[in-house]
C-alpha cells in the first residue's frame, strides 16, 4: 500500500509547481489541523497564508521595449500596463535592483499596441539600454544626495542587532525637537520615504528613514516571518528610542501601506505612544482581514479556503503550517472595528482605486473617528503614489494637516487661532 502511495505521489509530483508542492508539503506536515478541510484546499490556504507573511524578492515584471534617444534626453518604450499608463514620476529598478532609473511624464500612448513612450529623467545606476525587464516603483529616489540632503548613516539597536537608518536634519546645526520617522511599506525600503523627507523638513522635523526586520537592511526576524505589524512595530519602538536619544522631545510617524499597520500597532502598544504627536499614513492596512479577503477574491480563490488561510495566521496550531513563532493577532490590528480606540492624531492618504490595500477601512475609520481621524482621498494613483501622480497637492494636504498638529498647545486663555505654527514662516 505504500508503494502504492509513493508511486501515485511520484505521478503528481510530475504535473506540480514547485510552488504548490512546496504548499502541499506544509499541508501535510500540518497534520490534524490541515484535515479540517479536503486536501487541494489546505495546500491552496497554506500557499496563500504562507505568501503574506514570506518576504520575498521584487519580480521583474516589466517589459523594457527599447529606449531612444528623443530631442530633449532618453526616452523608453515599455509595455502598457495599469502602473505604466499612469502620468507621473516613478521608477524603473532593473538588473535585479542594481539598475535605477527615474522615469517621468508620458510623451505617447497606444492602446492599439499596448506600448507606452515615458520621458528618462535620470539614470542613477546601471545601463538602461541593456535592460530588458524590471519592475515599476514609487520609490522615486536612491538616496538622500539624489534630492539635495545630506544625511548622516546611524544605526539603531533592534532584536538580534543594529538597523541602519538615514538621518535628515532639518537644521545641521541642533536636532529639532519633533522628528519625523519613516516607516516603509512590505517588500520596500526605507527609499520609500524619502518622497516626504522635504515637506517634514519644511515643517521643521528631523528625519530619521529607518529600516526593520525582514527589509533586506535590519537583521531578520528569528522566524523569517512578516508579523504584519505585530511585531515590527517594536523596530519602530526602537527608532523613537533612539530619537529621544538624541534630542527628539516627540515624534510624528509616516508610513505607508504595511508601514501604517506598523505605525497604528506602535501608537497603540509603544511604551513611548505618548511622544507620538501624529500619525501621517499613505495607502495603510488598517483591516488585514479585508485586505486578506480582497486578494483572495483578486487571485479567484474561494472564500473560505481564505478564511481557512486567516485562521493558519492566528491560531496557535497554524505555526506548524505557516513557520511563524507566534500567531497574529488580526482582530487586534483591526481599526475599523477598534477606530473608537484610535487616540492618535491621523491623517489617512488612500487612493480611491487602489487595487492592493482597498480604501474603504481608511474611510470608514474616518467615518467612526472624525475627531481623530482626516482621510483625504486621491484618485488614479494606485497603490502608495499619491506622491508620484501629484506631489503638489500630497505635500501641501500633509503640510498643511501637520501644521496644525504641530502648533504648539493652548494655554489657559491663548487660542489656537494666535498661536503660530511650525514651519509657519515657510509657506503653507
Amino acid at each position: 500500500m505504500a508503494s502504492n502511495s509513493r508511486s501515485a505521489r511520484d505521478a503528481a509530483d510530475t504535473k506540480l509547481s514547485p510552488r504548490t508542492k512546496w504548499a502541499i508539503a506544509g499541508f501535510l506536515a500540518g497534520g490534524t489541523l490541515a484535515g479540517l478541510v479536503g486536501a487541494g484546499s489546505s495546500a491552496l490556504a497554506v500557499y496563500f497564508a504562507r505568501r503574506v507573511i514570506t518576504p520575498a524578492a521584487r519580480h521583474e515584471d516589466q517589459e523594457i521595449l527599447a529606449v531612444i534617444r528623443g530631442d530633449k534626453g532618453l526616452q523608453v518604450i515599455l509595455a502598457a500596463t495599469p502602473d505604466t499608463i499612469i502620468d507621473g514620476v516613478f521608477s524603473l529598478f532593473f538588473s535585479a535592483g542594481q539598475g535605477h532609473a527615474r522615469i517621468g511624464r508620458i510623451v505617447s500612448y497606444s492602446p492599439a499596441e499596448q506600448t507606452v513612450l515615458r520621458e528618462v529623467e535620470e539614470v542613477y545606476s546601471g545601463n538602461l539600454s541593456e535592460a530588458r525587464r524590471a519592475w515599476w516603483s514609487g520609490a522615486t529616489y536612491p538616496d538622500p544626495a539624489a534630492i539635495g540632503l545630506a544625511a548622516e548613516d546611524v544605526e539603531i539597536d533592534v532584536d538580534g542587532g543594529k538597523a541602519p537608518a538615514w538621518l535628515i536634519r532639518a537644521d545641521a546645526s541642533a536636532s529639532a525637537p519633533v522628528w519625523a520617522i519613516m516607516v516603509h511599506g512590505r517588500g520596500a525600503t526605507r527609499l520609500e520615504g524619502l518622497r516626504a523627507v522635504r515637506t517634514a523638513r519644511d515643517l521643521g522635523l528631523d528625519s530619521l528613514l529607518i529600516s526593520y526586520r525582514n527589509d533586506g537592511l535590519a537583521p531578520s526576524a528569528l522566524d523569517g516571518r512578516y508579523g504584519l505589524g505585530s511585531t515590527e512595530w517594536r523596530d519602530v519602538e526602537a527608532a523613537i528610542e533612539y530619537a529621544m536619544d538624541h534630542g527628539a522631545q516627540e515624534v510624528v510617524l509616516f508610513g505607508w501601506s504595511m508601514g501604517g499597520a506598523i505605525s497604528l500597532q506602535t501608537a497603540d502598544l509603544s511604551k513611548h505612544r505618548l511622544v507620538i504627536r501624529a500619525l501621517v499614513l499613505d495607502a495603510p492596512v488598517i483591516n488585514w482581514v479585508n485586505v486578506m479577503a480582497h486578494h483572495a477574491e483578486m487571485n479567484r480563490i474561494p472564500y473560505n479556503v481564505g478564511r481557512y488561510g486567516q485562521m493558519m495566521l492566528s491560531h496557535p496550531l497554524g505555526r506548524r503550517l505557516t513557520g511563524l513563532a507566534a500567531p497574529v493577532d488580526l482582530k487586534a490590528m483591526d481599526w475599523e472595528a477598534r477606530a473608537v480606540e484610535l487616540r492618535t492624531p491621523t491623517l489617512l492618504i488612500h487612493s480611491v482605486d487602489d487595487d492592493y490595500v482597498p480604501f474603504e477601512p481608511s474611510a470608514s475609520l474616518a467615518e467612526k473617528n472624525p475627531e481623530m481621524v482626516t482621510f483625504e482621498p486621491f484618485d488614479g494613483a494606485r497603490h502608495t503614489k499619491e506622491w508620484n501622480v501629484d506631489p503638489e497637492r500630497w505635500e501641501r494636504v500633509v503640510r498643511s494637516w501637520l501644521q496644525r498638529q504641530l502648533a504648539p498647545r493652548n494655554n489657559p486663555g491663548q487660542s489656537s487661532a494666535t498661536a503660530p505654527a511650525p514651519g509657519a514662516d515657510k509657506g503653507a
